[in-house]
């Protein structure tokens, strides 16, 4: 291996854990507030018109440009998906929300009305671990978002056309070195265009 490919190498690694650190974030009890959750959920123009990149804030590299083999068609506007990974409790193998949820879900209702995403869509994943099997996960993710859409739209009156369920099952685990870590089980909003 040449010194070249070696230095390649270093920067790969460098760069996974940032990846995997921007897509592992769950926000948590006191860390859901309606400010958080605006910035989370409100899409941003990449800053260069190029593919939106796993990048966190702050963090800088040098002589380094990512190109694109195939440059984005002329004044085509390209955004961060926006999303906000939530840690919304249930009873162990229902769709009941728990207290905490509801104190949780009251803080996004909030922020769906306010004016800055009044204007956007989102959908609601329910997402679980891996145990009880495919089937019975698919079926309760299911059960969960549409547990949250339906707490949202008749205690907050959130508009239900604007809000879509969707259950993930335990297709993307965050946390796949403790499949049953509690931010397997959690709540996804991602807003849509």
């Amino acid at each position: 291996m040449n010194r070249i490919e070696r230095a390649a190498l270093i920067l790969l690694a460098a760069c996974l854990p940032v990846a995997t650190q921007a897509q592992s974030t769950v926000l948590r009890g006191n860390d859901i507030t309606e400010s958080a959750l605006i910035e989370a959920l409100t899409p941003r123009a990449d800053p260069e018109g190029g593919t939106p990149t796993a990048a966190t804030p702050g963090v800088r590299t040098r002589s380094i440009k990512i190109m694109r083999d195939q440059p984005e068609a002329p004044g085509k506007q390209v955004t961060k998906k926006a999303q906000a990974s939530l840690l919304i409790t249930f009873e162990t193998n229902s769709a009941e929300l728990r207290d905490e949820a509801k104190e949780s879900l009251d803080v996004v209702g909030k922020a769906l009305q306010a004016d800055s995403l009044a204007k956007f869509n989102f959908a609601i994943e329910g997402h679980a671990d891996p145990r009880g099997g495919d089937d019975l996960n698919v079926r309760l993710s299911q059960a969960r978002a549409e547990s949250v859409m339906n707490y949202l739209v008749g205690t907050h009156g959130i508009d239900r056309a604007r809000l879509r369920a969707e259950g993930k099952g335990s297709s993307e685990l965050l946390n796949a070195d403790d499949p049953t870590a509690p931010e397997n089980r959690r709540v996804t909003i991602t807003t849509l265009k």
